[in-house]
């Protein structure tokens, strides 16, 4: 199942994405929630975030040929950074590019959405945690980040955190799914989930043993080697497997 926030009009509302249309839904994502006779076009909705979570958590490095592609060593641990809510983007959003920066790439990756509140769970019990999978695009002022060898202001910008369109529930394997970009049409990244070093249930594990994760977090799980840059004009899509693709247009207004 599709899961999606959208407005019509001034209005935002929750939705279910069936056969080519959005049928609108009442009640939690989290909890339950029941679809109702109200169905809009896809192209006559405003697309939102899927979730509002209280934290974006990043995984740097967890494919061996990106951390080869920038030079650098491949962690022993997961690598976690992360992004405020403050940066949180939608499909079909502007990527504002910052005047700080002289170069803004995109990362294309899978993220994970928590259902319920996380707190150390083992690995065995981390896919009971899970309410579903989604698109993300790590934006990153590369120049910013490479200038201060940390990740905050680089990756924190606002619009920086494209996600979305939709929340998909029900994955049969999400261990190998492909992951791409693509930039003006053309395909820039072709990864697949099978090369990550730490996988989905091991990540949400170690994270919860370091924070408390709560309905709506979203965990985004690294991005494979083609990472590159935008410039202000361009269409950046982001398309994994099974869920559909995130597009966004990248504006110096």
């Amino acid at each position: 199942m599709k899961l999606l926030r959208f407005k019509t009009g001034d209005v935002e509302k929750k939705g279910v994405y069936i056969d080519g249309k959005v049928r609108r839904v009442l009640g939690s994502f989290f909890d339950s929630f029941a679809v109702i006779d109200e169905v809009y076009e896809y192209d006559e909705i405003h697309f939102l975030p899927p979730v509002i979570p209280s934290k974006i958590v990043c995984i740097g490095r967890n494919y061996v040929d990106h951390a080869k592609e920038l030079g650098n060593d491949v962690p022993e641990e997961p690598l976690i950074f992360l992004k405020p809510n403050s940066a949180l983007n939608y499909h079909e959003g502007i990527i504002i590019y910052p005047d700080q920066s002289k170069r803004v790439d995109y990362e294309a990756e899978l993220a994970v959405v928590i259902k319920k509140r996380c707190k150390d769970v083992s690995e065995e019990e981390a896919l009971d945690y899970i309410l579903g999978y989604t698109c993300f695009n790590d934006v990153t002022a590369r120049d910013i980040q490479k200038k201060e060898n940390k990740f905050t202001r680089g990756k924190s910008f606002d619009t920086f955190a494209p996600l979305g369109p939709f929340i998909e529930t029900e994955f049969g394997n999400f261990d190998s799914l492909f992951v791409k970009s693509y930039v003006n049409g053309e395909l820039r990244q072709n990864g697949n989930t099978k090369d990550m070093i730490f996988k989905v249930p091991y990540l949400i594990s170690f994270i919860s043993k370091v924070m408390t994760l709560y309905p709506g977090d979203v965990i985004a799980t690294g991005t494979p080697e083609g990472v590159g840059e935008l410039k202000p004009g361009d269409v950046v899509e982001v398309e994994v497997e099974g869920i559909g693709k995130l597009r966004n247009y990248v504006s110096k207004e």
